[in-house]
């Protein structure tokens, strides 16, 4: 049996360029949020979807796009007493020139929202936070 050698494709530089920009484009930032309990009572918890990582050195906002294990406005997820709550939010990608970043819950309602500011940045976009 002949074996075949089988030659590398050749790719302009104009295309391999434009598809990175595709990935850079693609990209996600997965963020899991522990949200800490009281000990003596349970808490209600849940998102909004005006929920955003945010660079303002950049002028950046990367939308949220996907939650686990947490519930979107109007409704709510009930948490057990003493215990801490982990769920999982997934966010466009983030430029690649950010170095720090803030979650941030923006409620028209006037109500406080989620803010963890100053999230420095790590090259996997995987993050481990707690809420306040």
């Amino acid at each position: 049996m002949k074996s075949e050698t089988i030659e590398k494709p050749l790719i302009a530089e104009e295309i391999l360029a434009s598809l990175q920009v595709k990935i850079q484009e693609e990209k996600q930032v997965i963020v899991h949020c522990c949200f800490p309990a009281s000990p003596l009572m349970g808490n209600l918890v849940r998102v909004w979807k005006s929920t955003f990582l945010v660079d303002d050195r950049l002028g950046h906002k990367s939308p949220l796009i996907h939650a686990e294990n947490i519930t979107f406005f109007p409704y709510w997820t009930q948490i057990p007493p003493g215990k801490d709550y982990w769920f999982t939010l997934v966010f466009s990608g983030l430029p690649k020139e950010c170095r720090t970043f803030d979650l941030r819950e923006m409620i028209s309602s006037g109500e406080n929202g989620f803010l963890v500011e100053n999230i420095r940045r790590n090259s996997t976009d995987i993050y481990r936070i707690r809420i306040h």
